[in-house]
């Protein structure tokens, strides 16, 4: 009896000193056990809540989801885990650790173990929540730093459009599948008109004043379906999923019309510029991405060459 007696005083001391709370469920799901972390955590001490219904002492828990869990552990007797990734925690316990402090509440991974009296029945579930706030935290901002190396490495850093790298990308992906789907889609391809002259005249801050107000024009005009890029220089793109050519006209009018009006105000000089456009639907003339933006290029020259500030719709006499 005295050894019985020494290995249960044992065993509760490891219950308490466990750096993990520790619950233990009968199956009214009546609190057996709950040790010093849930204690210290939840603020409810283990007389306040041995011997009673945990859903009754915490109403806040997701009865419907625990009770799956722990019915699965007393009926398969298999053991059971929840991650943070996927239900980031059964207790709102507040985190306390330091380089964690963006996560208010505590991360936690759970595991559900069936326990078995002496004739091999299940007779006790056992739920062990482990902290993983420093891990999830540490996930969490690879994730994000993640997310904005890839933004960057898509991004002109100059108009926070789509890099010239990237937009080809995606003009690729819509010329396969506007071809197979027969869809209508048209690029577009614009530049300023004699910005050279906006250079030498202000100097390359305003000239880039002057691209970033492009930039931002041809972000309030375009649709979220677009995708707008800085093709190079004072250049630009975007790709009009599902416009025929007039649509894309109608487009590109709009933002010419906006262009004429904007002022640049930098350094005490009001800036203004213009823009040439150059159109081009999709057809089955074109074998590649590449030959339809080539002749969205060639109507962008015809605009151009014809006083600019202007656009032009691409047909086969410009050729």
């Amino acid at each position: 009896m005295n050894t019985d007696m020494n290995d249960f005083h044992w065993a509760m001391q490891v219950i308490g000193d466990l750096d993990a709370g520790l619950i233990v469920l009968d199956q009214d799901y009546q609190v057996c056990a709950w040790n010093a972390f849930m204690q210290s955590y939840s603020g409810i001490t283990s007389d306040k809540i041995l011997g009673k219904v945990i859903f009754d002492a915490i109403p806040d828990l997701p009865e419907t989801w625990l009770r799956k869990k722990v019915n699965t552990a007393f009926r398969l007797n298999t053991r059971g885990f929840s991650c943070w990734e996927d239900r980031p925690y059964l207790f709102k316990f507040k985190n306390f650790t330091p380089i964690s402090n963006s996560l208010i509440e505590m991360r936690q991974n759970i595991t559900f173990s069936p326990l078995t009296s002496l004739n091999g029945q299940v007779s006790h579930v056992s739920l062990v929540i482990s902290d993983v706030t420093d891990i999830a935290k540490s996930k969490l901002h690879l994730q994000k730093s993640n997310q904005q190396l890839s933004k960057l490495s898509r991004t002109d850093g100059l108009t926070q459009l789509f890099n010239r790298a990237y937009w080809e990308k995606c003009l690729q992906q819509e010329f396969d599948q506007a071809k197979i789907s027969g869809s209508a889609s048209s690029v577009v391809i614009f530049d300023i008109d004699h910005f050279k002259k906006v250079n030498d005249t202000y100097g390359h801050t305003v000239g880039d004043d002057v691209i970033r107000n492009a930039a931002d024009l041809l972000r309030k005009t375009s649709r979220n379906t677009d995708s707008c890029g800085r093709y190079g220089g004072e250049e630009f793109t975007v790709i009009l999923p599902g416009a025929n050519s007039e649509q894309a006209l109608y487009f590109s009018e709009r933002l010419r019309k906006r262009v004429e009006k904007a002022i640049v105000k930098c350094e005490g000089s009001n800036v203004s510029y213009k823009v040439s456009l150059g159109i081009c639907e999709l057809s089955d003339e074109h074998d590649d991405y590449s030959s339809w933006l080539e002749m969205a290029d060639k109507a962008l020259y015809h605009s151009k060459k014809n006083g600019r500030n202007q656009s032009t719709i691409y047909t086969s006499a410009l050729k």
